[in-house]
């Protein structure tokens, strides 16, 4: 599939009417201000994002789903990535980056309104589309602010700003399952799969309908508040940034974005990330859930701390301590030991959870599941790493380039739903080792993958 020059040249059309980043005059100042706003919208995309984890077993209760239907949450969400970062990419090319970031916002709200039908009705069909549209919003957002992030200062920095956004974006991963615990899964064992069973198919159905409508009222709130930081975000003062016009050789003008192999390369890298992040993220809720842990309505936020621990090492190590590669190496290392750990490790045994949270007095879980936490440590650095060696060199393809490395959030569609029939087919702990040659392959793009710059021709006979 070739990409046209015209989408990243017409970036820069959509920004003619805006004066340039300077970044040699108050650099600092620019940089400073666009991170803010971009740091807001992470934010926004990390409450969206990590509400599915939560999502996922409230919507088996409430639609009598198994595992892997459960489970179609996580692809309606991330398959719009694939279909629409492309079109994402082309309305950039027209009406710049602050205006698809305004425009991302506003079909954001219109997917947090879809709830509402939804919940009132119970359809699970309305859910996915509802999921679909908030994720479309979304795409066009990532295709924007992650190209924004990287560009806005030295090339050299840009996972440790990327590092800063995850902050943002894990920060609210972290408070979105403890709030929807709060106020959607009080009393919830009164809605548990026996406690249903026990009644007859209407009063189940009616039981199911009153859980439903609590979805009614956070998701108004959320659509106002989407509508609300669009107009700030409209009406604010963040500058556009030119897009970029070196690197790019006449041979690449005939071929299209896919001639650079650290772009497709990364963008396989990504979409194994993408997914076993989603399965660590959103299936750990279920997986707490088959072993009866008291507390799996906010096992999502496990993770989530162990990814913001992940992102400040980040910002902390990189690239002073530690350079974009080594550390996507290290990542991958410690993703290939946890799943090692989720897949083998004790369901009886608290002593993982004990040693490192006993101190904190948050309910402890069992060490395969803690490992499965874990991971949030091993994937925090992975986004923030790929995402520069990918983009480096491709000039006024950058614009191309990023849609096609947020094609690749489609992982976290396919991934999951995967994981999901291979847990309803064996068990969901034998499921994890699907993660394994995911960690794999990232670890080969880091190693040497990203290095390369032409594709292999064969020798003629």
């Amino acid at each position: 599939m070739e990409m046209s020059a015209d989408m990243s040249k017409g970036v820069n059309k959509g920004a003619s009417k805006v004066e340039p980043v300077d970044r040699a005059a108050d650099s600092t100042r620019e940089v400073v201000v666009g991170m803010l706003f971009v740091g807001l919208l992470f934010f926004i995309l990390g409450f969206v994002t990590w509400l599915n984890g939560s999502l996922v077993p409230f919507l088996k209760i409430v639609c009598g789903l198994n595992n892997f239907q459960a489970l179609w949450v996580t692809f309606a969400f991330y398959i719009a990535y694939t279909v629409m970062a492309l079109p994402s990419a082309a309305v950039l090319s027209r009406i710049g980056y602050k205006r698809g970031m305004t425009l991302g916002l506003g079909i954001m709200g219109a997917g947090a309104l879809l709830f509402i039908p939804a919940a009132q009705t119970t359809h699970y069909e309305l859910f996915l589309a509802a999921l679909f549209t908030l994720a479309t919003g979304m795409t066009l957002m990532q295709t924007a602010i992650n190209p924004y992030i990287v560009c806005i200062g030295a090339r050299e920095s840009a996972a440790m700003r990327i590092s800063i956004m995850g902050l943002f974006n894990k920060g609210a991963g972290v408070v979105v399952p403890l709030v929807f615990s709060s106020l959607m899964l009080a009393d919830i064992d009164s809605f548990s799969h026996t406690a249903l069973a026990s009644l007859e198919p209407a009063a189940r159905e009616a039981m199911r309908a009153t859980l439903a409508t609590r979805l009614v009222f956070p998701y108004a709130c959320m659509a106002g508040v989407l509508f609300l930081i669009m107009v700030f975000i409209h009406f604010s003062n963040l500058r556009e940034i030119p897009a970029e016009t070196d690197g790019v050789d006449a041979q690449v003008e005939r071929t299209g974005v896919l001639q650079f192999p650290q772009l497709v390369l990364g963008a396989m890298a990504l979409f194994c990330y993408v997914g076993v992040e989603v399965i660590a993220g959103d299936t750990i809720s279920l997986y707490g859930h088959e072993l009866n842990v008291a507390s799996f309505g906010v096992l999502t936020s496990y993770t989530m701390v162990c990814m913001v621990i992940g992102y400040l090492v980040g910002v902390v190590a990189i690239p002073r301590y530690l350079s974009q590669q080594r550390a996507l190496v290290l990542s991958a290392v410690v993703g290939i030991v946890f799943t090692i750990g989720v897949a083998t490790g004790s369901t009886q045994s608290h002593g993982i959870s004990q040693a490192l949270l006993g101190w904190s007095g948050v309910p402890l879980v069992p060490d395969t599941v803690m490992c499965l936490a874990l991971l949030g440590l091993a994937n925090a650095m992975v986004w923030p790493a790929i995402w520069p060696l990918a983009l480096q060199g491709l000039g006024r393809y950058t614009a191309s380039g990023s849609a096609v490395l947020v094609m690749a959030i489609a992982g976290g569609a396919v991934m999951p739903l995967l994981y999901g029939r291979l847990s309803d087919l064996a068990t969901p702990r034998e499921a994890y080792w699907l993660m394994l040659p995911c960690y794999a392959l990232i670890l080969w793009y880091a190693a040497s993958g990203h290095k390369l710059r032409r594709w292999r021709r064969a020798t003629p006979a």
